[in-house]
């Protein structure tokens, strides 16, 4: 595995681009007091389209990115982006943090002082981890591949390659959304190498269950509000699913049509969901993790990942992980599954913690509490 230093740089030429196409952004009307409720308001996006053109630091934003450790591993073809953090700690363990969509690595960065800065941040436990934070393959800095059928568990084989390369015969893992899928089936490929498993995301993925399967009153009560939250919000998730391409052309061309696209996910998946997102995210760290997608041009890279989940193989009847399992429940309805559907896949499940505040990016939204619940599940495997 050939690894390289990687350092971020912005090309003027390219900032000079962005501005053109910004400048000529056509706005569409919008329904008078719509609050929402068609999609993510205009007044809101001409704001942030306007930060981004005449106030964003972009060279806060290469600092932000080169004061951590870069690197670029080419594994079996395939360009790898990940920072590589040392713990201050005394015999660290290597914890690998999978970020989720449509988020990049920036996300992760909130939470790496407190994972690594153990004289500051520390619990007195002593624990301390050295963290791998990589960008997903086809996300950000870590291009994707044009051959059809890449999908989660081959991006799971990728990343263990990666920590092996690194020195990590074993290492702990913590991720959601699809950082969760990725790591959650890699737990099922590899249980050898994960000391263990924490996510924010704990049904994903989801047991195997058919008409046959006799579930609870609670999971039968989750999977209905599942469906219903696919038909109000899944939209997109069909869209994806079915025809990514042609979402492509428009996400691709207009850097106000890609950032409506990805901060609508951000706006209603922070909860609570009719708050006002910038009192949980600065401008800045929003529109840094919509440049690096418009940047790297992965948007429909990281979109397709949509389209290859009907050809994933995703847990079969009775397909289960031994590794230990730790879980943190957000205040994101549609990712609190009752603990009795989690242990059909992960029935070593040691740490479950109900936190009832945050959403989707808790990461970013809350890093410090996110962090004390990854250093718990960590010590109660080292009691």
């Amino acid at each position: 595995m050939d690894i390289q230093p990687f350092r971020f740089r912005v090309a003027p030429e390219d900032i000079e681009d962005l501005n053109r196409r910004l400048d000529m952004t056509r706005w569409p009307d919008e329904i008078q007091h719509a609050h929402g409720d068609y999609g993510i308001p205009l007044a809101f996006m001409q704001e942030m389209i306007r930060y981004w053109r005449h106030e964003f630091d972009w060279s806060r934003m290469e600092r932000n990115i080169n004061a951590y450790p870069n690197y670029i591993a080419d594994i079996d073809g395939h360009r790898i982006h990940f920072i590589h953090i040392k713990s201050s700690g005394a015999s660290p363990i290597p914890l690998l943090l999978a970020h989720g969509w449509p988020s990049t690595f920036y996300e992760m960065l909130e939470l790496a002082p407190y994972l690594t800065e153990t004289d500051t941040y520390g619990d007195g436990s002593g624990l301390s981890f050295d963290i791998v934070i990589p960008s997903i393959p086809g996300h950000g800095f870590s291009i994707g591949t044009r051959e059809p059928g890449f999908e989660d568990r081959q991006a799971g084989q990728l990343l263990g390659q990666l920590m092996a390369g690194l020195g990590y015969d074993r290492f702990g893992a913590h991720g959601y959304d699809i950082g969760a899928s990725i790591l959650g089936l890699l737990c099922l490929d590899q249980p050898e190498s994960i000391i263990g498993y924490h996510t924010t995301s704990p049904a994903n993925p989801s047991p195997y269950t058919d008409e046959t399967t006799i579930l609870t009153p609670e999971e039968t009560e989750y999977l209905d509000l599942q469906r219903q939250w696919y038909a109000s919000e899944g939209g997109y998730a069909h869209l994806l699913g079915t025809k990514p391409q042609t979402a492509a052309y428009g996400l691709e061309d207009s850097p106000a049509g890609l950032a409506a696209f990805i901060l609508e996910k951000w706006h209603d998946w922070t909860y609570p969901k009719d708050g006002d997102l910038l009192q949980h995210f600065s401008r800045d760290f929003l529109i840094s993790n919509v440049a690096i997608y418009w940047l790297t041009r992965t948007i429909n890279s990281s979109n397709r990942y949509y389209y290859e989940g009907r050809h994933t193989r995703w847990p079969g009847p009775g397909e289960s992980s031994p590794v230990p399992h730790g879980i943190a429940l957000t205040s994101e309805p549609n990712t609190r599954p009752p603990r009795a559907y989690v242990e059909r896949i992960f029935p070593n499940l040691i740490r479950w913690k109900d936190l009832n505040i945050g959403g989707h990016f808790i990461a970013a939204e809350q890093p410090k509490l996110l962090a004390e619940q990854i250093r718990g599940f960590f010590h109660m495997l080292q009691s």
